[in-house]
C-alpha cells in the first residue's frame, strides 16, 4: 500500500500554557515503520505531545520534522499525518463504506470506492460497508475510525488510547489486530496509553512520561528489566524495592549493594561506590531457599495462575513474590531466606 515513512525527528519540543509545562524540552527519534507507545499516567503531557505532533497545538519551541520536511509551523491539514482520537468520532447516519471514504474527497469515484474495498478487506469488515455504526459492536467500530484514518495513506498514523473504550477482553483481542495492521502496513504509529500491558504489548519501543518529559526509551523487555528510576519501575509492573549503598565494582556490570539486613547484588550503570541506592527486583524474580536476606512468610495466597507470598524483612518492612500454583514451598508462619540473580536487579540512585 503506502511506501515506508520517514523517520520522525522532535528536536527540544516545549509547550506552555502560562507557567505550566505540559510538554518540556523532550526530543524524540520515531524509526521508519517503527511502533511506537508513549506511556504514563494522566496529566503527564502524552496527548498535548501527541497533539504537537498533529498541528492540533502550537509548540512554544522546538522542532518537529518527518523526513526533510519540517512541519513545526503547519496546519493540520497540510502535514502527511492522521489523527485516530479514542472516541472514534463516526458519523452515525453515514454508513461504514461512507465513513471511511470522508476524507476522500477529490479522489474519483471508482478510485475513492476501490481504496475504500482495500480498507475494509484490510480491518477484516468486508460485508459490512452498508452497516451503520450503530449496529457494530466496539471492536468492529474502532477498526471502521481506523480504516478512516489511513484512507489518504499518511505517513505517520497517531492514535490517542485508541482502545480505551472497550472492555478488557475485547481490548485484548483488538490489540493483536491493531499491530498486525501496522505490521501489514509499515507505516509508522505512534499510540498513546495509559496501560503498561498495552504498551508492551503493541509497541516495538516505548517512551515513558512524567510530568512533560520523557525519563526513559527502550524496547518493552529493556524497560522492565532495566528501568531507569523508581517511577519507571512501577509504573510497568509490581516490584519490590530495598534501599542501600552502592558498594565497589563486581564482574561487569555486576554492583554489590550494602542494605541493611546483607548485601546483595545487581545490575547498574556507573554510579560512584557509597552512592544511595534503591535495588529493583520483580516479584517472580525472588528465590526463596537457604541463601540470602532472612525472611518470615506471613501470607501465602493462590491466585490462579500463581502463589503470592508476602515476606516480612526483619525490620518490619514487606517483600512480595510470585511462584508458579503448584509451589509447595514456605507457607504462612515459615522463616526462610531469600535471593535473586544479580542479572534480575536493577540499581538506580534513590
Amino acid at each position: 500500500m503506502s511506501e515506508v515513512p520517514p523517520r520522525l525527528s522532535v528536536q527540544a519540543l516545549t509547550k506552555s500554557f502560562g507557567t505550566y509545562r505540559a510538554v518540556d524540552a523532550v526530543t524524540l527519534d520515531l524509526e521508519p515503520g517503527e511502533f511506537f507507545c508513549l506511556l504514563g499516567p494522566s496529566g503527564c503531557g502524552k496527548s498535548t505531545l501527541l497533539r504537537l505532533i498533529a498541528g492540533f497545538e502550537r509548540p512554544t519551541s522546538g522542532q518537529i520534522r518527518l523526513g526533510d520536511q519540517d512541519l513545526t509551523g503547519l496546519p493540520p491539514h497540510r502535514r502527511p499525518v492522521n489523527m485516530m482520537f479514542q472516541s472514534y468520532a463516526l458519523f452515525p447516519h453515514m454508513s461504514v463504506a461512507r465513513n471511511i471514504g470522508y476524507g476522500l474527497k477529490g479522489v474519483g469515484r471508482a478510485d475513492a470506492a476501490a481504496r475504500v474495498a482495500e480498507l475494509l478487506r484490510l480491518v477484516r469488515l468486508e460485508g459490512f460497508d452498508a452497516r451503520r455504526p450503530d449496529t457494530l459492536s466496539g471492536g468492529q467500530r474502532q477498526r471502521v475510525a481506523l480504516a478512516r484514518a489511513l484512507a489518504r495513506e499518511p505517513r505517520l498514523l497517531l492514535l490517542d488510547e485508541p482502545l480505551g473504550a472497550l472492555d478488557r477482553g475485547l481490548r485484548e483481542e483488538t490489540q493483536g489486530e491493531l499491530r498486525a495492521v501496522q505490521r501489514r502496513l509499515g507505516t509508522a504509529f505512534v499510540v498513546v496509553t495509559h496501560d503498561p500491558e498495552e504498551a508492551m504489548m503493541l509497541a516495538d519501543r516505548i517512551g515513558i512520561m512524567e510530568a512533560g518529559r520523557l525519563v526513559q526509551i527502550a524496547a518493552p523487555t529493556e524497560l522492565y528489566r532495566r528501568p531507569a528510576n523508581r517511577y519507571v519501575a512501577g509504573l510497568l509492573g509490581d516490584v519490590n524495592l530495598l534501599p542501600g549503598r552502592l558498594g565497589p565494582d563486581a564482574a561487569g556490570e555486576d554492583r554489590t549493594v550494602e542494605t541493611s539486613h546483607g548485601i546483595v547484588r545487581g545490575r547498574a550503570t556507573p554510579l560512584a561506590e557509597g552512592t544511595a541506592v534503591l535495588v529493583a527486583v520483580r516479584p517472580e524474580d525472588l528465590i526463596l531457599g537457604d541463601q540470602g536476606l532472612p525472611v518470615t512468610v506471613t501470607e501465602a495466597v493462590f491466585l490462579g495462575d500463581r502463589l503470592r507470598r508476602i515476606l516480612r524483612l526483619p525490620d518490619g518492612s514487606l517483600l512480595r513474590a510470585s511462584g508458579r500454583p503448584t509451589d509447595t514451598g514456605p507457607q504462612a508462619g515459615s522463616e526462610t531466606r531469600v535471593g535473586f540473580a544479580a542479572d534480575a536487579a536493577a540499581i538506580f540512585p534513590v
